[in-house]
Order: C-alpha cells, then sequence, then structure tokens
C-alpha cells in the first residue's frame, strides 16, 4: 500500500500541496476495490478450478460437445460409459463398502478391548475405505511413507472434499473429529465409534472451546490411540491453495503430521462447492467422473517451537503443505465462503493507510 501510494504521489506532484492527503490517495482504493470485484484472491477458491481443456464431462462446459458431430458423439459414447456402466458398478460398490464398515464395527465393538480388537478394527476399516475408493474409481499415490502419521498424533491436510477422509484412511487408520449427525451419518457415526475411539461432539458442546481442546488432550495424551484426522481450514477449498488454518488445532500441544493432499481436476473434478451442490448431488457427480486421482505427500511431523505461539505455528504448517502441494498459500479466513468480512479487518486497513499519511518518514519520502 505505502509503495504504490507513493507512486501515485510522486506522478502527481501537484496533489502534495495542502497537507498529508491528497485526493490522488483515492486512486489506489479506487484501483484496489475495480480489481477486487473482476478477480479477487478469495472467492474464486470457492467455485471450481478451471480447466486447460475439455475433459469430456457436460460439467466442463456445455458448448464443447457442439463444437462438431465427430466430438458429440464421442461426448454421447462418454454419457453412455459413465452414467450406464460406470455408475451402477460403483455404487454397488460404496454400499458394500458401507454396509461391511457398519456391520465389521458393530462385531468388532462386541469384543472386549484388546490387542487383537485393535488390529482386527484397523483391518475391518482400511478394507471398507478401500471399497469405498473403488466405488469413486480412485487411483492415489502416496509420496513419503515413512512420515504417516503415527499414534498419539495429530494429522492436519488440506481441506477439498468430503472424500479427503476416504482417500487418506486407504493408506491408514485415523480418529475423526466432528459433530454428531442424525441419519445414515448417524448411523455409520454410532458404529464405527463401537471398535476404536472418535471423538464425536454434541452441538452445544462445539461452541465450547475449552471442552474441545480438554477431549482432545485427553486423547493425543494416550499413545495407544490412533491419530487424529483434523482439517484446520474448517472448509472446503477449490485444490488450487490453502487458506487460513485455524488455531484450535495447534494450541493442545502434541506432534502435527502435515498432510498435502493435490487431486488432478483433468479426470474428475473433487472439489465439493456446498453452497451449490447437496451431498447426493455431489456424490453423483463424483460417480460419474471419469476417475478421481490425487497424490498424498507425507511431510515431517513438526512440532511448536520455543517462543512460537499457536498462530504462527499453523502459518508455519500451512506453508509448508501448500508448497509441497503446489497449492498458493493465502492469509484469507476460509469462513469468508458463508460469512461477510469483519470489521476488524476493515479496520486494520483503515489504521494503515492512518499510519501513513501521519507518519513523517512516509511523507518525507515524498
Amino acid at each position: 500500500m505505502q509503495e504504490e501510494i507513493g507512486e501515485l504521489r510522486r506522478s502527481h506532484p501537484k496533489n502534495l500541496a495542502g497537507g498529508d492527503f491528497t485526493l490522488c490517495d483515492a486512486f489506489y482504493f479506487c484501483k484496489k476495490g475495480i480489481e477486487n470485484i473482476v478477480e479477487d484472491q478469495v472467492t474464486q477458491r470457492f467455485t471450481s478450478e478451471e480447466l486447460a481443456s475439455w475433459n469430456l464431462l457436460t460439467r466442463t462446459n456445455n458448448n464443447f460437445c457442439y463444437i462438431s458431430l465427430r466430438l458429440t458423439i464421442i461426448w454421447g459414447l462418454g454419457v453412455f460409459i459413465r452414467y450406464c456402466i460406470l455408475l451402477p458398478l460403483r455404487i454397488t460398490l460404496a454400499v458394500i463398502g458401507l454396509s461391511w464398515l457398519v456391520i465389521g464395527t458393530i462385531l468388532v465393538g462386541l469384543l472386549p478391548s484388546s490387542n487383537v480388537k485393535n488390529w482386527l478394527s484397523d483391518l475391518v476399516h482400511i478394507t471398507c475405505y478401500r471399497i469405498c475408493a473403488r466405488g469413486l474409481s480412485a487411483t492415489i499415490r502416496y509420496h513419503n511413507k515413512e512420515n504417516r502419521p503415527k499414534k498419539g498424533g495429530i494429522c492436519v491436510a488440506n481441506h477439498t472434499s468430503p472424500i479427503d477422509i476416504v482417500i487418506l484412511a486407504n493408506d491408514g487408520c485415523y480418529a475423526m473429529v466432528g459433530q454428531v449427525h442424525g441419519g445414515l451419518m448417524g448411523v455409520l457415526q454410532r458404529s464405527i465409534v463401537r471398535s476404536c475411539p472418535h471423538v464425536w461432539f454434541e452441538r452445544s458442546e462445539m461452541k465450547d472451546r475449552h471442552a474441545v481442546a480438554k477431549r482432545l488432550k485427553d486423547h493425543i495424551a494416550d499413545k495407544t490411540k490412533l491419530p487424529i484426522l483434523i482439517f484446520p481450514e474448517g472448509t472446503c477449498i477449490n485444490n488450487t491453495s490453502v487458506m487460513m488454518f485455524k488455531k484450535g488445532s495447534f494450541e493442545i500441544g502434541g506432534t502435527i503430521y502435515p498432510v498435502a493432499i493435490k487431486y488432478d481436476p483433468q479426470f474428475g473434478d473433487a472439489f465439493w462447492n456446498s453452497a451449490k451442490y447437496n451431498m447426493v448431488s455431489y456424490l453423483l457427480r463424483m460417480m460419474t467422473s471419469w476417475a478421481i486421482v490425487c497424490n498424498v505427500w507425507y511431510l515431517p511431523p513438526m512440532t511448536r517451537q520455543d517462543g512460537e505461539d499457536a498462530v504462527q505455528f499453523a502459518n508455519r504448517v500451512k506453508s509448508a503443505i501448500a508448497h509441497q502441494g503446489g497449492l498458493v498459500d493465502l492469509s484469507w479466513d476460509g469462513g469468508l465462503k458463508r460469512e461477510k468480512v469483519k470489521e476488524s479487518l476493515k479496520e486494520e486497513q483503515q489504521k494503515m493507510y492512518s499510519s501513513m499519511i501521519i507518519g513523517s518518514d512516509f511523507n518525507e519520502d515524498i
């Protein structure tokens, strides 16, 4: 801000007379406002990533299938294959995977606590999640497996889709953290918690940060329990960037195991635009894609350094994930997906400009 306004003032020397504020300062704010209306850094992260070429999926661009008769025939053949052949097979696999997950975890939950129960629980979870991944035709490459999260730790990853859980659970077991739900999701939650300790919260508890932190601390204090899986962004981002990590996950202590997930949109868009599609519509889109192709990188474990607060630690982990996954590192809060900009952020910009026009160093430079 200081450099750009300085350039404007130097290019309009007549405006320097008559005080610290000059009329040309307004040009800077007008320019930034127009730039953000055309394309800002935040809202474009909540829509599907643009592709360089059409991948024969109807939702990419409806106009592309009418370029030529040959291309229309190829597109129609693709629709037949995806909806009439792949979709029924994928739905069957998903139903089998979820059914076995419920049945298997209930049966394992009947056993007394022992190493055998833990082994069977891990086997049931990994097997069922792998069946569900086949229901999405998921092709996953895991890198640096020696850095996989260990028990008693916290696994944090960038968040693109609800299937992130399935992608990670194909290569290891995790303790899930979330709010108690009803319906089918509630059935799954109640069944899997029988076989291994997950951390489910009632709606009233979610508002109590101290209660949530205590339960998470108690979990990681037991080195025999599975690592906790957390997505600190708190919302789905379109896999082009990583947005602000909430500091809560980094305040409870313990070892952080960062994981970077990067999907290939050429075969199917994994991003869930929850403002546009409900869960059923989203899953239908996933099952009618060509495939879900992604890379997963396990990063070296990280701990909080001396003199480092939770926010700085969260930003350091976020930067490492963004760098490894080839994603843009943004400081904006993903909560802007549903909320307006906080007044404190507006006041921060106002204070910055006020300090500039009051500060003597800036005026001397001009």
